[in-house]
């Protein structure tokens, strides 16, 4: 049985439940970003913009805690965080998501480069490292270990999910991209850049968080099962899920 059957429906109904609160989160962090790192370059010229780089950097993480600790609020029926509230309850875990975050880009990053298998599979196993931290509390590098074990077996299944919001991303820009064609080259850059950074890190935030829950409750029933926890039965997972 494929615990992630209808994940992303169920991501779609929960994004278009809270649109307007998790759509705020992303273009209030994208906008204060945007609007730093632009005075930064005007001021400071080359540092700036370098400085400008590393705050979005740090945004971007802290905007992916956000996100995760929303939905995860609003898939468990809560909904007493509002932006300010979303941002704060971030916080306390910016450090650990940032130090998580760049190991995993700079492991994936590798990945790639050994001709790509190798990072498509590091992406897929280490995607669950900011739901452990947000939700479930481990620190920068147990959340590895854990992120890995807990999309051991279903791998596949995690890959597959991630391959169709890819594609419906690329679909996605793609037409947003043809209607700002008469647009200048760089005016169309950063619109596409802030609007689909906005619409779409919510989607993936919820893919994410739901992903993670599905995830650790089949961890969960194969344990009460007799099965060791974080361990899928023989053959559930095949070669790939194997690695």
């Amino acid at each position: 049985m494929n615990p992630l059957s209808g994940v992303l429906s169920e991501a779609w109904a929960l994004y278009k439940r809270h649109a307007a609160h998790f759509i705020l989160i992303a273009f209030a962090i994208y906008l204060v970003i945007a609007v730093i790192t632009a005075l930064l370059s005007l001021v400071l010229g080359s540092f700036g913009a370098i400085l400008g780089g590393l705050l979005s950097l740090l945004g971007t993480f802290l905007l992916q805690a956000a996100l995760v600790k929303a939905v995860q609020d609003a898939h468990d029926g809560r909904h007493d965080l509002d932006l300010r509230a979303s941002v704060e309850a971030a916080l306390p875990f910016l450090l650990p998501v940032t130090i998580a975050g760049l190991f995993a880009s700079i492991a994936i990053g590798v990945g790639f480069a050994l001709l790509i298998v190798p990072g498509l599979i590091l992406l897929t196993f280490l995607s669950l490292i900011v739901p452990h931290i947000v939700v479930g509390g481990s620190t920068a590098f147990e959340s590895f270990g854990k992120s890995w074990a807990t999309v051991r077996g279903y791998a596949w299944h995690v890959f597959g999910t991630y391959v169709v919001v890819f594609l419906i991303l690329i679909v996605g820009e793609i037409v947003l991209w043809l209607i700002l064609l008469a647009l200048p080259n760089a005016a169309r850059t950063f619109i596409s850049d802030v609007v689909v950074g906005t619409l779409v890190a919510p989607f993936l935030a919820a893919v994410v968080t739901l992903v993670y829950d599905r995830l650790t409750a089949a961890h969960g029933r194969q344990a009460e099962a007799g099965t060791t926890q974080g361990t899928p039965p023989v053959g559930d997972y095949g070669q790939y899920g194997d690695a």
